[in-house]
């Protein structure tokens, strides 16, 4: 068997990025020019109103063409982006804090990732995996098993999405166990497919008229310390266990699976000592805990997955969005025993593990190791919860900002209670667009500002979003 530094040095020779053309120092926002170009100028700049008449025309085509269920946040086409900015189709240039939600972590359109795509997609772009194989996915998975927690057995399975990647975790400790329930978490979120639906808590818009879902599924409380501050992780624990043990029975639960930083839900951290606790009693009962790590994952909280903050080694996690700087790719990574439990042909799919997506995943970590993307997420975090804390105490209707590394939020409420202030959350965010920056909302009461910005976005973009943020609370 393979050293984790022998398939790191695979993994590297087999997709070379020449990294040292392109950034000689972790502090990639100092290099902002360098890496994305003199035509897109790291700057915001408006030259027409939000949106412009170009977007205008374009939007009314996709009204015309498009399915009204397709939801949208901001009405502008993007002509290109890089580095902390997205350029329309208009001229106007826009701070990027969202990075598509949580997908362009590097940086959108990194020079190091268009080589590897550039490169691979004219030796060929789709064989299917399952007919002829193909060095990239397995190289793919080796990476995934050297950078998840825990120094076990691990393999791993590619797939397209986030929500087909929890769904094949599903499948895969229901045929390890020989169980069926499934637990989830009050506020978690974690696909539109069917099953995924019924593992999501929001009703609306993920789930409204979309019935009936898949059965076995079972919902628990989720520590929410700015809701329930009054209770630890641990407290919340035992009562979600509680109810396991007398609502479905230890014996019959097949995997526990939850987010360690709820995305959807709002960007919630749970208390310490809640994902041990659950995690303690899912090893004592013979359950798969499963860390869904699709928004949290690769570098965008400041470690690789979030679930490291908590000492807690899962059985199973799920990536998606970050892994590939845009290209779709997604993996479930499993101790080995877990991940060979099913049946030949039962794992797989026409186009999981693309041959072009796995070059951008396999240059995207190599990026994120000669960058330290996670030093620069940490950076950003500081330089955010400086301004976030600073906006708190001048604006009291921000009721909570968590977060970890680049994967922050506020939640805002009617000063001095609990009470959501959604109102709020949609007027900010319009303001926030019409002055040139991308904000996305969140939560299950709608009343969360979440900020997801690229690594790569220099700190001069970031204060001056901020700026925009502090003018418009």
């Amino acid at each position: 068997m393979s050293t984790p530094v022998e398939v790191h040095a695979k993994a590297e020779s087999l997709y070379s990025v020449g990294m040292t053309d392109v950034v000689d120092s972790p502090t990639a926002p100092d290099h902002a020019e360098t890496l994305f170009g003199p035509d897109i100028p790291q700057v915001r700049s408006l030259v027409t109103e939000i949106p412009g008449p170009r977007s205008i025309e374009l939007m009314n085509r996709r009204s015309g063409a498009v399915s009204a269920g397709v939801g949208g946040t901001l009405p502008v086409f993007v002509d290109r982006a890089g580095g902390g900015v997205i350029v329309d189709v208009d001229g106007n240039s826009l701070i990027d804090l969202g990075s598509g939600i949580a997908v362009t972590t590097i940086g959108n359109a990194h020079p190091a990732v268009v080589k590897a795509i550039t490169e691979q997609a004219p030796r060929f772009t789709h064989t299917c995996f399952m007919v002829t194989p193909y060095e990239g996915y397995v190289a793919v998975c080796e990476q995934l098993n050297r950078l998840t927690p825990g120094d076990h057995a691990k393999k791993s399975a590619l797939f397209n999405s986030g929500a087909e990647a929890v769904e094949n975790a599903v499948k895969i400790a229901r045929a390890y166990t020989g169980r069926q329930a499934i637990v989830v978490f009050e506020h978690g979120y974690h696909g539109r497919t069917n099953l995924t639906m019924a593992l999501t808590s929001k009703n609306m818009p993920y789930k409204h008229s979309f019935g009936p879902f898949a059965p076995e599924v079972y919902r628990m409380p989720m520590s929410y310390p700015f809701r329930d501050g009054r209770y630890t992780g641990a407290e919340v624990a035992t009562w979600a266990t509680t109810k396991m043990d007398k609502e479905i029975g230890g014996a019959n639960i097949a995997a526990i699976l939850i987010e360690p930083i709820q995305g959807e839900g709002g960007f919630i951290v749970p208390a310490t000592g809640f994902l041990k606790e659950l995690s303690d009693y899912a090893t004592a009962n013979g359950i798969v805990f499963i860390s869904d790590e699709i928004q949290s994952g690769f570098c965008r909280t400041g470690q690789w997955f979030a679930i490291e903050f908590d000492h807690v080694v899962p059985d199973m996690i799920t990536t998606a969005k970050g892994i590939a700087d845009g290209m779709p790719l997604a993996g479930v990574t499993g101790r080995a025993e877990m991940m060979d439990a099913v049946h030949a042909g039962g794992l797989g799919g026409t186009y999981g593990g693309n041959p072009v997506a796995c070059a951008a995943a396999l240059a995207s970590i190599h990026v994120m190791e000669t960058e330290d993307s996670n030093t620069r997420a940490q950076q950003i975090e500081t330089l955010m919860r400086a301004r976030l804390n600073a906006m708190a105490e001048a604006h009291p209707h921000i009721g909570d900002i968590r977060g970890r590394g680049a994967m922050l939020a506020i939640e805002l409420v009617t000063p001095g209670t609990l009470e959501p202030d959604a109102e709020a959350a949609s007027r900010i965010s319009k303001a926030c667009h019409g002055e040139g920056v991308v904000v996305l909302s969140a939560g299950t009461f709608g009343n969360v500002l979440r900020f997801l910005p690229p690594l790569s976005i220099s700190d001069e973009l970031l204060h001056e979003a901020l700026d925009v943020l502090a003018a418009n609370l």
